[in-house]
Formats: C-alpha cells, structure tokens, sequence
C-alpha cells in the first residue's frame, strides 16, 4: 500500500519521494520521469543561467506536477529567474539558501507551493517566517552544498521545530527505501534524493560521472571549499561542498590558503577541465550515499524500489508490533 503522509497530501503525489533540485543535472527529462513515477520532480535552477532555464522550462510547462529550484541568491542576482520559473505554472517552487522572503509572496500567490531548505532552526524560523509550506532539513552527507550537522540530527530537530505546522523532509544520505523508512521514523514526511537520482538514465550528468558515483564508496567523498574556491565562489560559513575526492582535491587539501592566492589561474585551470570533462579536476558534486548505489537505472525504477522497500520496510514493522501485543 502507498505511503500516505501530509507531504503526499499537501503535492497531490503517490510517493514521498522528491528529486533534489541538482543544478544542470536535475533537467526536464529527469524532472518528468521522477514525477510520472509517483514522486515530485524538481527541476534545477542552479546559479541561473537563463538561457537554460528557460528552455528546460518550457520542456514542462503544462505538465503535473513538477517543481523549479533555484540557489536563492541567484535569485536576488537575477530576479527575471523566478519570472522565467512561475511562468511555467510549476506546483512547487524551492529556495535553498538565503533569505526567501523576498521571492515568498509571489510564489505563494503563483499558486506554487513554497518549499525552502534549511540546516538548523534558526534558518528553519526564517522559512516559516516567510510562509514557507514544506521544510528540507538537509544533513552533512548530502552531495553539493550543506552545513555540518548530520541528516540522523537534524530531522528530528526540524521536525520538532515545525510542530506539525508543515510537513519537513529528510534529505542527505538517503539512496533506498531503508532510508525513507528510517526518516519517516524520524518524524520526516518524504526524503529528498539527490545522489541516487544523478545516477540515473534520464539524469544530465555525463557517463563517466555517473560511473564514478556507482563504483564510489562513501569514504570517496569529501567535504570542503576546494572545489567552490577553485570556481572564485566563496560561499559564505557554514556552507560547503561535497563532492567525490578527484586528483584535484587531493592536489590542494591543506593548501587551501595558496589555493586562495592562485584563485584567478586555477579558475582558468578548473573551467578548462570543466570543458574537457576532465573530471579529476572538474568535481562530481555526490554524498555519501554513493556507497548504497551500484547501478544506473531509469528514474521510474529508482522511485518505485525506493517506495517498494520502505512500504515493505514499515508494513513489517507494523506487523511485528502487532503479533507482539
């Protein structure tokens, strides 16, 4: 039987499953596919190239349900973005980072659901503040861009900070259904799913990428500034990335200071491998849940494992507490 929670309800979606908003590799293919399986596609607006948004939002408009993500402050750099985004008539739209009241009215007034991530509680009152109508409460072991504090903590904080007011979804390190199933215990209403969703047929990510997150293991990631400094983007504290350890990481850990000195040669460097593909340079933004993903699937089957296994995962625990009464 599905799972039903107030996330399920509040987006109308079979599945509590929700693909991460990953910059160019959440694009309309892997945004639709997500969604026609049971779960909520978002597609990503990353640092906001228009050009791009534009045409992979015209890719699904007039399609249901999917949501657009987008880097808040790209927002408040180019606030045409959410022009381009609400444009496309999107159920949902999603701010990480930053303060999203400035874009919160509109959203809510487009119709589109207000869906804000966050990685402590007072980022989490700042959303609420905003009218936010779903938290992320995303972990350390999450790919791409996060804080400190690890999904196991910051579920449950979030969720006790909400206090039922919105739903709160779990996200880093979630690859299976075992995951959903765990965070639902928690007290989260759906996992967002990022990792597992790059290795995927539909995800934009190139080939070889996608090889190296199957064949990682979780001590193949790291966390740091590295890759943001070596691309002259200095996110503010406490926010870095992780990604899978490459040559170039391994070149400059514990020499992030020269690093810093040489910002505008190895940008050139960086952007050049970027180009090429060299991807023992360029990074592959991954979490820890490489270690659970041995295999490139269609979304469709991701979605549908991830739900089978924790709806199998929850029904045998339910029946176990009842044959114990």
């Amino acid at each position: 039987m599905p799972i039903t929670t107030p996330l399920t309800e509040l987006l109308g979606i079979r599945h509590p499953i929700l693909l991460a908003p990953m910059d160019t590799i959440a694009g309309s293919r892997l945004t639709r596919a997500v969604s026609e399986a049971g779960g909520l596609g978002i597609l990503g607006g990353g640092y906001g190239d228009r050009a791009r948004l534009q045409a992979e939002a015209a890719e699904l408009k007039g399609f249901a349900p999917f949501g657009i993500g987008f880097i808040t402050w790209s927002l408040a750099q180019q606030p045409e973005l959410l022009d381009i985004a609400l444009n496309a008539r999107p159920q949902a739209v999603m701010l990480s980072f930053g303060d999203p009241a400035p874009f919160a009215q509109r959203i809510r007034a487009s119709g589109a659901r207000l869906i804000c991530q966050v990685q402590s509680e007072d980022m989490a009152k700042q959303a609420l503040d905003a009218g936010a109508e779903i938290l992320i409460a995303q972990g350390t072991e999450a790919g791409g861009h996060g804080a400190s504090r690890t999904t196991v903590d910051i579920v449950p904080a979030i969720v006790d900070f909400a206090a039922g007011r919105v739903p709160v979804v779990a996200a880093g390190g979630i690859a299976d259904g075992r995951g959903l199933a765990a965070m639902m215990m928690l007290g989260a209403s759906g996992v967002l799913v990022g990792t597992r969703f790059y290795a995927s047929v539909e995800a934009n990510g190139s080939a070889e990428a996608k090889q190296r997150i199957r064949t990682a293991d979780p001590n193949d990631t790291v966390r740091g500034v590295i890759v943001d400094w070596s691309r002259s983007l200095f996110w503010p504290a406490p926010f870095t990335a992780r990604t899978l350890v490459n040559d170039h990481i391994r070149r400059w850990t514990g020499r992030e200071i020269e690093l810093m000195q040489r910002a505008s040669e190895i940008a050139k460097e960086y952007a050049a491998a970027k180009m090429a593909g060299d991807l023992e340079i360029a990074a592959v933004f991954a979490g820890e849940a490489v270690g659970l993903i041995h295999d490139i699937l269609p979304a469709a089957e991701i979605v549908e494992r991830i739900a089978a296994e924790a709806e199998q995962l929850i029904a045998d625990r339910r029946n176990s507490i009842a044959s114990a009464v």
